[in-house]
Parts: C-alpha cells; structure tokens; sequence
C-alpha cells in the first residue's frame, strides 16, 4: 500500500532510525499494518564482539518500540490527511505502557506492527496493538501515547559554553 518513498514524504525520520519499511494495510482512524525487516547491517550491531551468542544479536527492545511508535505515526498522520487535516506542531512519543514481550527479534527476522487507533483526544493519540513475526506474537502494546506540541513550546537544546579550561570570566 506505501512503500518507503512514501513513508519517507510522511514521518521526519531518516534512516537509521527510520524504523517502518512498508504499510500494509491502512483503515483511516482504526488501525495500520506495517513491517519493519531486520537487518544485521543495522548500526545497533555494529561494534559487536564477535563471536556473541545467539542472544547477543537480539534486536533492542527500545528499536521495537520506537518502531511501532513510528507506525502508529503514521496511522495518526494518514488518517488525518483522509479526513483533509494536518496534525500541527511536532509528533513526540510520549509513553508505552504495559507492555509485553513474548519474545526476541533477530537479523533477518521481518515485523509485522498491527497499531490499533485506541481514541484521539485533541493533539492527544491513544493506541494499542502486536508486534509479530509470521505468526508468532513478539509483543504486546498495552497502552501507547503520542502528542503533537508547537515546536516553539518544546524545551530548546542548550548550546555548550565554549571551554575556558576551567576558568570564569574575570577569574584570576
């Protein structure tokens, strides 16, 4: 149904942490289907000791969840664009709880994320849903938040101070 390039003129991301590969099936505000494969050229396996034992190469749990937060992303932004609106200001994943995991993802493995649109309040998502490989569940998102912020009220990254070698301004 989407392919890369498509998703690519939808979420901010860039690979690597462009974490969705296709959407499969896509019903606008209830639910999408996407994939992510897994490949062991991923920059979470680089720098590995070599070699691990097979559970060394587990895929981070923290990559699985930004992956299913990405789709839901995407269900939250596709389902607005049906309806002829645009979600304002900047997506932040904001929380995933209860959470289960049924087991671990590997290089070569292929997730299949079925996100569920739970209730949109206000710039306010709500979703649930499983993380699958074929048809074995890996996971369980129990409860899943993201808002939409105005950028100019997100906190701004601080600049460094340009290094004085420990002294102040002044300072003797």
């Amino acid at each position: 149904m989407l392919e890369l390039p498509d998703i690519m003129r939808i979420l901010p991301h860039r690979p690597p942490i462009l974490l969705v590969d296709r959407v499969l099936e896509f019903v606008p505000g209830e639910r999408i289907v996407t994939t992510k494969t897994i490949s062991a050229s991923e920059p979470c396996y680089s720098g590995l000791a070599d070699p691990l034992p097979d559970a060394g190469y587990a895929y981070p749990t923290s990559l699985l969840i930004e992956s299913f937060g990405q789709s839901g992303a995407l269900l939250w932004l596709c389902s607005a664009r049906h309806r002829g609106e645009s979600v304002e200001g900047t997506l932040i994943f904001a929380q995933a709880k209860e959470c289960v995991f049924d087991g671990r993802a590997y290089p070569g493995d292929v997730l299949r994320h079925e996100v569920r649109m739970d209730h949109l309040v206000g710039s306010n998502a709500f979703m649930t849903g499983e993380t699958w490989i074929g048809d074995r569940r890996l996971a369980t998102m129990g409860s899943v938040l993201a808002v939409a912020r105005d950028s100019a009220e997100l906190p701004q990254a601080q600049q460094p101070e340009p290094a004085t070698r420990g002294l102040r301004e002044g300072a003797t």
